[in-house]
């Protein structure tokens, strides 16, 4: 704590100073997930990038002290020492415990304790003008700070420590995979699931608008004898996304199963780190369209040679060195149960992405908790939402590119959803502020003395200069990928550029790819 309090110190006088001579700043964190380029100048930026520590572990009490740049896999690494697992692990190891906060990550534990910022007890954030509070839930004068800052991506403070409720550990994950026909099933056995006390874990895949898996998962102490040890974390073991469906082509009607609903399933025993990292290896299924983007073999061969690109720290420090994460779709939508069918109609009539992602996610108000991303204008906000992850590459042209996913932003409001933050988001000011209490913001902006820095419209929108939005009428083109063969050839070239800038940040330390 002596160093941790050290570094504190030194921001907060950093800070201070900004806010003395009113000098805007930004954060470096020095890695990041979030589909935004964080740039980094000498000038008026604030270095936390050496709060990477888990600081403590009570044992009685089921808490952990932890800084914010702390990855998953080194998080899940400390509390596993201990007998104790974070309730809500990102499925990408290097997710950042900040990350996790301020960017509202849901994950297939989310069903039942909401969003990862639901789990964390209280912060330390330093303010705008350099003082350090600490804001807990338990305290009525502060948690106001602490609910603003959930989802609010870093704009009422810089948080610098993070106090984490854990649950016990166990070393097996008992998953079972269903075969579902389109999502109105899966979600009749996502509720089943929910009221089912043992399950700790909840999420499905559609690969196509009439066929997917729901898949749910028990922490269990033991694997039968009998039973595979199945992972995912070797050049040899599958990808999780094409296990799930080779299982859901293989599956034949079970004669019953643990929700009874009567649908075919199969089970494995899935060592706990593996399963929580399952997505690791192709991020998901962007593997699968790096392959495609680079006209590259799609086969058991080329993912076993090309598995040490295939990490979530080399896929996304290459997208963002490449340029192509601009070009992608990227945007996790939480649709109410009773819309959700709706939606994946629309995404599969208008842009035909398969797989999708289900997650349920318990709302944090279920939870008698808050967070700015999921305090909205709109009264009805039912208890669980059902987030759909929608990702692959877009059309090139940029007047197509942006009304698309205006249009996506404008479904997902009509039928009564919202969207995480931490992708890009087309709305213009005034339709922003029409879905989030823009008049709460501003006033714990005030309070807290953040006016200083970014607002959170600031730090998610779209630079849309040279576009007229409300028209759709793009002024200036020059910016984006036009579709032509000279374009797409240029853009393939910039990947290849960020391929080879992740290996050389494997190869030599880049504290982006290495840091545990």
């Amino acid at each position: 704590m002596e160093e941790h309090n050290r570094a504190v110190s030194v921001i907060s006088d950093k800070v201070a100073s900004f806010h003395a001579s009113k000098t805007p700043f930004r954060i470096y964190h020095g890695s990041t997930l979030s589909t935004r380029p964080s740039p980094r100048t000498k000038t008026n930026t604030v270095d936390i990038s050496s709060l990477d520590h888990v600081l403590s572990i009570d044992t009685a009490s089921k808490l952990a002290l932890v800084e914010p740049n702390v990855p998953m896999d080194a998080l899940v690494k400390a509390t596993k020492a201990h007998g104790l697992l974070p309730p809500v692990v990102m499925e990408l190891p290097n997710i950042t415990v900040g990350g996790g906060f301020a960017g509202t990550s849901g994950e297939s534990s989310s069903f039942r304790h909401g969003t990862f910022d639901c789990t964390v007890r209280s912060i330390e954030v330093v303010l705008g003008n350099g003082t350090v509070v600490t804001a807990r839930s338990s305290d009525p004068d502060t948690k106001d700070l602490l609910y603003g800052c959930a989802g609010g991506c870093g704009t009422l403070g810089i948080i610098t420590l993070l106090e984490l409720e854990l649950v016990d550990y166990r070393p097996f994950v008992e998953l079972t995979i269903y075969s579902i026909g389109h999502v109105d099933e899966g979600i009749k056995l996502m509720r089943e699931a929910e009221r089912t006390p043992a399950v700790a874990y909840i999420d499905g895949i559609m690969y196509s608008r009439s066929s997917g898996v729901l898949m749910v998962g028990k922490l269990v102490e033991e694997k039968p004898s009998e039973k595979h040890l199945r992972t995912f974390h070797r050049a040899t073991d599958p990808w999780f996304f094409l296990f799930a469906e080779d299982i859901m082509r293989s599956l034949e009607m079970s004669p019953a199963d643990s929700l009874g609903s009567g649908h075919p399933c199969h089970t494995e025993y899935i060592p706990t780190e593996d399963y929580l990292f399952r997505y690791d290896r192709a991020v998901f299924w962007s593997g699968k369209l790096a392959f495609n983007y680079f006209w590259f073999p799609f086969n058991a061969a080329t993912r076993w040679l090309l598995d040490p690109l295939m990490k979530t720290r080399v896929v996304n420090h290459a997208l963002h060195r490449s340029g192509l994460a601009s070009q992608a779709i990227i945007q996790d939508l939480g649709l109410p149960y009773s819309t959700s069918r709706e939606f994946i109609d629309y995404i599969s009539d208008t842009l035909n992405f398969w797989p999708l992602w289900l997650c349920p996610v318990k709302s944090p108000h279920a939870l008698g908790r808050a967070s700015f991303s999921m305090d909205r204008n709109q009264a009805d906000f039912p208890d669980i939402m059902l987030d759909v992850g929608v990702w692959g590459m877009g059309p090139g042209d940029q007047l197509q590119f942006i009304r698309l996913n205006r249009d996506i932003e404008k479904v997902v409001k009509d039928l009564g959803g919202i969207k995480c933050l931490y992708a890009h988001a087309y709305y213009t000011e005034d339709e922003f502020w029409d879905i989030y209490n823009e008049k709460k913001y501003k006033d714990l902006r005030r309070k807290w003395h953040a006016e200083s820095l970014p607002s959170v419209y600031d730090k998610v929108k779209v630079d849309l200069r040279g576009v007229d939005a409300k028209e759709g009428k793009a002024i200036d083109l020059t910016a984006w990928a036009k579709g032509n063969l000279l374009e797409r050839i240029r853009g393939r070239v910039w990947g290849v550029y960020g391929v080879l800038s992740a290996l050389k940040g494997m190869l030599f330390g880049s504290d982006f790819l290495l840091k545990k």
